[in-house]
């Protein structure tokens, strides 16, 4: 296989992109010929200079000439042969690749075209030559030209075209004729070229006749450019839609200008001949104004207008080719796909970088069908607003792989890295134009190699002129062959990347819009999305409100409770909204008028949301509103800024004068909306907050009438917020694709945005000596206070990487080591083989969300140590694979001061990595000792000292400690207090009055109240602190901070140990930077292992902070201390080396070494002395046990863990269709102090259950609900002689239940996880037992995928659908061998079958825990019921879960089985 590239400066793409590209066909080509063969040469050139890698570091090339083989020795085996020695060789043309055509013994026109192009004398002549050969690309190869001169551009490339056949006449009218006779003939259009003035009048005759008999006519008629109409110009008259009706389409060019782009030429013409060309067809005129100099005279005119034609240049083919979707379909599923048509499925099949624009969706239908091909392609997804899927519901938990919707590609491309990197080779698009304009600069800055767009409609609609294919059709006819497609899926970088950014910039925009305590334009955009039900459809207006919910929307939410749930029987696990807008000439006119017709026709409750100005431009459609014609209620979302608003995001307002601005784009007013609905009688509301406005939208939702709701806003405060999230989500771009290109691996394939797996993880318990108590003790004299304990974790990774963290739990924070242990165990198991993503050090989110997908946790669930100590262990790991350390991971800070430095007159220098420490202080002694103890600090360098106050009797002690301090060490310190929530409201008014003129940098929780802190604020006017108040909060940090924006709190100390990890400590320290408030990053009297990540997390927010005040023009403060200084309270270590902190003279602080700290994480040596002892993974014991019993044969599988602690186990039993599996994580985690056991059931798994004849033969015969009860009775009695603990879920919770209260000598104790004593009624339990067996019937005849899809259709299944676990969890259930038997012990079992025990609860005096998901109405309600009796049953209500807790919120459920196991011990 032999070639050539060639590449010159013409080409728009660079000689390396060339280089690249061409090494990918290669590629494409040899898999080609040995698919079988996976790894391709990483280079694929040599030239004929013989050196290798032509493209690197050749930056000044402008012309190279190469020859290009394949290294086929390394790949396919064959012979190397050069095209000399090939004895057959063909001429062969390939486009794999949007920068390269590459080709071998092909003729040379386009080459020709490529110089003649070139070459052309003057702007004129490039048009002309453009016009001319599209047309012979086209089939226009008839010319009938006309003389004159303002015509001779287009003459002479007729002429001179070596494809034309050309005719000439110096009458117009004959040479019409003629023309419509040759296509009369030929079928094809001819091309007719005329001058200026009554010559292109005379062809009005022939036009007449071509229109009225549908005779294809092309008209290019030569015209005086605008500067010389209505002058007096000689010839000069109005030639614009001079025939009127009598043509399909005109269409008047600018005159030729090398600022245009050239392409725009082609497009023209390509619509042109369409439009002629198709039913009915006829003629077409085109008007082409030419200014002098009209003859070949050179003029010098710009290449780069050539830009995007360096395909169209290399090919045969016309720029844009239209289809109609009959001949698409044409013999569809014959291997004789008309030529059209198969390349565009071959494009679309082959596509190597893929991107699936959907636009404007009007129908239902439309939506699926949209959401179908999103799914079989697999591509990176850009929804429009208007396409019903930009705001979607999720009922079912989707394959990540399946659906990669890119939601915020807009802002992405705010980061000119993220412009450069993506660069898509197809592009297919459903439906009309985008709203984002910046998607559609970036398509046409970035020009993809094709370019298909399907629509219903032959019109152009290419502002950007580069679409390649057009095909005319509906989207559902057009998706209907693409399914029948094979489209693997391709697990590449260009999917997971662009997935990645959008996930780290979805992030970033929900924080800036959460975080800001203001009722924004932006929040109204991403609420609006939560206030649709499933009967419910959106309108949206134009102007700001369009672009701000296709920019903000929120992407995806869960579908509400009750919502029809049938398309996931399908696969589908989105609800599409259906959107609707004005775009057609996009006017903010009659924006409510339409809206209500659309209620009306759409037969939909629909919510519009619309600006004021559009609002009073349509205030007559409130009296067309007022008028209730069988539709439904409508809200009308009113944004108020007074003026319009998008005209302050544009360039205008930079250089306008605000009276200008305010009188003539602004508009602003003052017109009452409010009386506005009172003069038409509709209800009104006003908000101002985002609370108001959530409430007024639940309301409006539940209500019966139309309502108005006005969101208070203002252009200034809109535009300056815009302008923060776009910069703010550009830095998060360009900061996500710098860690991507840092982490990833080219060597590497990975799935999704992968980087590794983790192959095991362990654990080590330890306990250090501290020299004196932690400042948190209760107890000064309690000696296990000097102890610290906790744990070290070590992940390490398939490849060798090995990472450490520290899991330090704090008891007074109700964490205790047991319940620990037991979460640490559960991930030990659940984290083998698990993939590691590339997102998890950008810390936005990407933690929580690694949980939840492949986890299956919810990320509120891990105990914050547990969480800290995981995170420290993956991102050391992370370092330790890129040899360097944590914060490197985390941000290239050699990297990010450059960028920082970039046209700044005041540039930050780089020289160390240091963290200034605080030094922390008891206030024991008398006021003398302790300032002499703060003096010794002050002289060993510390430069802020925290003193523990409110441990004395009376606060005016404090008092004279601190002012002893401030007078023996003045004030050159910063000196800090901590109150520790320790103060009543009215001591800590009296301390902090008392100390005003002390400077104290701040006071950490003064009062014991959160609701105090402000108020201590304005009484006293001394900056506080937030500690205990950030470790306290658990879910959303955002919503619990949003109560703190007080300026008096001027920090937020954060203990990455309490708060849950990095991620969550960088989100608090996020707020506080954004709201001008210091980040304290403070330890928990930790090992080195904790305070060593601390300072390189401390570090990285330090330089996110200056990041802030850069991006806000804020001036940089003063280094902060964070709160290390526990460090002194170390008598040994959990490491043989510990982190060293002292004076360092640059910096004038004490402070600790960032190197440092990542050199100890990197080569730490533990102290073994330290160690207590060490865990890893246990084996799962997995046996089988066979017997006879009472006339019944069985056979049961049995998984087995732990050992058993005071005679204490615990037997699991599973759900219908679950099995002993189901419960093995958990059993991982309670297995510290219990036995676990876990048996399959009859006809689940392994186990099975078989009357015996009289024979002796088994009978594959039912077995009664009490007959089974015995039979496992008599089994667990096998297992465990002493009593044990029942822990049941859904059908196994009956049998628990049933067992606890009939077996009471055997059965210590029970949990029911969403079971229920039976039906009472003797009528439904017979129905019951009659719908169970019908299902039984079902999954017999129908098989078990059938029935799956089934069973977990119903309402009752919506939550565990959600979890990113379901699609695992139902391969699981695949698994059941005997179908018969399965569909048995649903009969059996039913709960129609098992006998009531509502009566026998009442005198129950056998302990019980009710364990219910919070979203399971139904069993909450019985629950409830089920409370009642003799002795008090605890219930567990497992939060946002539904059916089945177990699987959905499995630690949760841990905690409530242990806790209920150790009350039993207690008994």
């Amino acid at each position: 296989m032999a070639g050539t590239l060639a590449w010159d400066v013409l080409l728009h793409y660079s000689f390396e992109e060339a280089v690249n590209a061409l090494e990918l066909s290669l590629s494409k080509m040899v898999y080609f010929v040995s698919p079988t063969k996976r790894t391709f040469s990483s280079k694929w050139l040599t030239g004929d200079n013989q050196k290798s890698d032509l493209a690197e570091g050749k930056s000044n090339v402008k012309m190279v000439c190469l020859s290009a083989y394949a290294h086929p020795e390394r790949s396919t085996g064959a012979d190397y042969l050069t095209l000399e020695q090939a004895s057959t060789f063909d001429r062969f043309y390939f486009q794999l690749s949007r920068g390269s055509a590459y080709s071998q013994n092909m003729i040379d026109t386009t080459l020709d075209l490529n110089s003649s192009v070139k070459e052309c004398s003057n702007i004129n002549s490039l048009w002309a030559s453009l016009i001319v050969e599209e047309c012979c690309r086209l089939g226009l190869k008839f010319f009938c030209i006309a003389p004159g001169s303002r015509s001779s551009a287009l003459a002479v490339s007729a002429a001179s075209h070596p494809h034309t056949t050309c005719i000439s006449c110096f009458d117009e009218r004959s040479l019409a004729f003629h023309a419509v006779g040759y296509a009369r003939g030929s079928h094809k259009p001819a091309v007719i070229i005329t001058s200026s003035g009554t010559a292109v009048s005379n062809l009005l005759p022939a036009v007449v006749e071509a229109s009225y008999d549908c005779v294809p006519v092309l008209l290019l008629t030569a015209d005086r450019p605008p500067e010389l109409q209505d002058t007096g110009a000689n010839q000069a008259i109005n030639q614009v839609n001079h025939f009127g009706s009598f043509v399909r389409c005109s269409f008047s060019l600018p005159p030729p200008d090398d600022r245009l782009p050239a392409r725009m030429v082609l497009t023209t013409i390509d619509s042109a001949v369409h439009r002629a060309s198709e039913t009915p067809s006829g003629p077409v005129h085109i008007n082409c104004p030419f200014r002098e100099p009209l003859a070949s005279i050179p003029t010098k005119w710009n290449i780069g207008c050539l830009k995007g034609l360096g395909m169209w240049l290399l090919r045969e083919d016309p720029f844009t080719k239209y289809l109609r979707m009959p001949q698409f379909l044409s013999d569809k599923d014959s291997n004789d796909i008309l030529g059209d048509a198969k390349e565009v499925l071959d494009i679309i099949q082959f596509a190597n970088q893929g991107l699936l624009l959907i636009g404007n969706n009007n129908t239902e239908d439309e939506i699926w069908a949209a959401l179908l091909l999103a799914k079989h392609l697999s591509w990176p997804v850009i929804p429009d607003i208007l396409s019903g899927l930009r705001l979607r519901k999720i009922i079912a938990a989707p394959e990540e792989e399946d659906y990669l919707f890119v939601d915020h590609l807009d802002h992405a491309l705010l980061a000119d890295s993220v412009r450069r990197w993506a660069q898509p080779d197809v592009v297919v698009q459903i439906g009309s134009r985008l709203t984002s304009k910046r998607i559609a600069q970036w398509l046409e800055d970035c020009q993809p190699h094709s370019y298909i767009v399907v629509d219903e409609h032959p019109f152009r609609h290419d502002p950007s002129h580069i679409i390649t294919h057009r095909i005319q059709c509906t989207i559902t006819e057009f998706v209907d062959p693409i399914l029948k497609l094979h489209c693997p899926v391709k697990t590449s970088k260009w999917s997971s990347w662009l997935q990645a950014l959008n996930m780290a910039i979805a992030w970033e925009i929900r924080f800036q819009i959460d975080s800001d305590e203001s009722l924004t334009e932006p929040y109204v955009a991403q609420v609006i999305s939560e206030a649709l039900s499933g009967d419910s459809a959106l309108f949206v207006g134009n102007s700001m409100v369009i672009r701000d919910a296709d920019m903000y929307g929120l992407g995806w939410f869960n579908c509400p409770s009750g919502s029809k749930c049938e398309k996931w029987s399908l696969g589908l696990p989105w609800v599409g909204i259906r959107i609707a807008g004005n775009r057609g000439a996009s006017g903010i006119d009659g924006l409510l008028s339409t809206a209500v017709g659309f209620a009306i026709g759409s037969n939909k409750r629909v919510l519009l949301v619309v600006g004021d100005i559009s609002l009073l431009h349509d205030t007559n459609g409130l009296a067309i509103l007022n008028q209730r014609v069988r539709r439904k209620p409508m809200t009308i979302l009113v944004i108020n800024n007074h003026g319009g608003a998008i005209f302050s995001l544009l360039p205008v307002a930079d250089r306008t004068r605000s009276s200008i601005l305010n009188n003539y784009f602004y508009t602003s007013h003052n017109v009452s909306v409010r009386r506005l609905c009172e003069a038409h009688r509709l209800k009104h509301v006003q908000v101002r907050t985002k609370r108001e406005l959530q409430h007024a939208l639940s309301v409006s939702h539940q209500g019966l009438t139309d309502s108005i709701i006005e969101v208070a806003s203002s252009i200034k405060d809109n535009a300056a917020f815009h302008r923060v999230v776009q910069q703010s989500a550009g830095l998060a771009a360009e900061h996500a694709l710098d860690i991507l290109s840092r982490l990833s691996k080219p060597e590497v394939s990975m799935s999704g945005v992968s980087l590794c797996k983790i192959q095991s993880m362990e654990y080590l318990f330890y306990r250090i000596q501290l020299c004196s108590p932690p400042t948190y003790a209760t107890s000064k004299t309690n000696s296990k206070m000097f102890n610290r304990e906790g744990y070290v974790l070590t992940v390490a990774f398939e490849d060798g990487s090995t990472g450490i963290g520290e899991v330090a739990p704090v008891d007074i924070h109700k964490e205790d080591l047991l319940a620990v242990e037991e979460q640490l165990r559960f991930l030990l198991h659940i984290t083998k083989g698990v993939e590691i993503s590339y997102l998890l050090p950008m810390l936005n989110g990407s933690f929580s969300l690694w949980l939840w997908r492949c986890l299956g946790l919810p990320h509120d669930t891990v105990s914050p140590s547990v969480r800290c100590g995981l995170e420290m262990a993956i991102l050391n790991a992370l370092a330790a694979r890129h040899g360097s350390n944590m914060l490197e991971i985390l941000l290239d800070s050699k990297k990010y001061f450059k960028c920082m430095n970039m046209g700044k007159a005041d540039p930050i220098i780089y020289d160390r990595q240091g963290v200034q420490t605080a030094a922390l202080l008891d206030s024991d002694g008398s006021p003398e000792e302790v300032a002499q103890h703060v003096a010794q600090l002050a002289e060993e360098g510390f430069t802020t000292i925290k003193l523990k106050v409110a441990r004395r009797a009376n606060p005016s002690e404090d008092v004279d400690v601190v002012r002893a301090i401030r007078q023996r060490v003045g004030y050159q310190i910063n000196l800090r207090v901590d109150a520790n929530r320790s103060w009543t409201y009215e001591e800590a008014v009296y301390f902090g009055s008392s100390v005003k003129d002390c400077a104290l940098q701040f006071i950490e929780e003064p009062v014991n109240s959160e609701e105090d802190i402000s108020r201590f604020c304005e009484e006293t006017g001394l900056p506080v602190a937030l500690d205990e108040t950030i470790d306290n909060m658990r879910g959303d940090f955002l919503d619990k901070l949003v109560e703190f924006v007080h300026p008096g709190i001027v920090a937020v100390v954060i203990k990455p140990s309490l708060v849950g990890g990095f991620e969550n400590a960088a989100l608090v320290a996020r707020w506080a930077q954004q709201h001008g408030k210091m980040a304290v990053v403070s330890g928990a009297f930790e090992s080195s292992i904790c305070l060593s990540s601390f300072v390189q997390f401390a570090h990285y927010l330090d330089l996110k902070s200056r990041e802030i005040c850069r991006m806000r023009n804020q001036q940089l403060g003063p280094a902060i201390s964070h709160g290390l200084g526990t460090f002194r309270w170390l008598s040994d270590d959990v490491t043989t080396e510990s982190l060293k902190f002292c004076f360092h003279p640059n910096g004038g602080a004490v402070e600790a070494s960032v190197d440092d700290a990542g050199l100890l994480l990197r080569s730490c040596q533990l102290n073994h002395e330290a160690i207590q002892k060490s865990y890893k993974d246990e084996q799962l014991r997995q046996y089988t046990l066979a017997g006879n019993f009472d006339g019944f044969s069985y056979s049961f599988n049995v998984w087995d863990t732990g050992i058993s602690q005071d005679k204490k186990t615990v037997i699991f039993l599973h759900g219908f269709l679950g099995t002993g599996e189901d419960w093995v994580p958990i059993m991982k985690a309670l297995s510290t102090s219990s036995r676990c056991i876990s048996i399959d059931l009859p006809g689940h798994g392994k186990s099975q259950i078989q009357r015996i004849s009289k024979n002796g033969r088994p009978q594959g015969l039912a077995f009664s609900f009490e007959e089974f009860v015995e039979v496992l009775l008599k089994l667990i009695h096998e297992i465990a002689p002493e009593r044990v603990v029942l822990v049941g879920y859904s059908m196994g919770a009956r049998i628990a239940l049933y067992m606890a209260l009939q077996c009471g000598e055997k059965i210590a104790g029970a949990v029911i996880i969403s079971g229920s004593p039976g039906i009472k009624d003797p009528e439904l339990r017979r129905i019951r037992a009659a719908q169970d067996d019908a299902k039984a019937d079902y999954l017999v005849a129908h098989g078990l995928k059938s029935f799956l899809k089934s069973w977990y259709s119903g309402e009752l299944w919506l939550s565990l659908r959600c979890h990113p676990h379901f699609e695992r969890t139902t391969r699981r259930r695949m698994q059941h061998g005997d179908i018969d038997a399965l569909a048995r012990a649903l009969s059996a079992l039913s709960v129609g079958r098992q006998p009531p025990m509502w009566e026998e609860m009442k005198t129950c005096k056998r302990p019980l825990l009710l364990i219910v998901g919070e979203k399971d109405k139904k069993f909450k309600r019985i629950a409830q019921q089920m409370k009642t009796g003799e002795i008090s049953r605890r219930t567990v209500e497992v939060p946002k879960c539904g059916h089945a807790p177990h699987l959905e919120s499995p630690l949760c459920v841990i905690t409530a089985i242990s806790k209920f196991l150790r009350e039993l011990s207690n008994i």
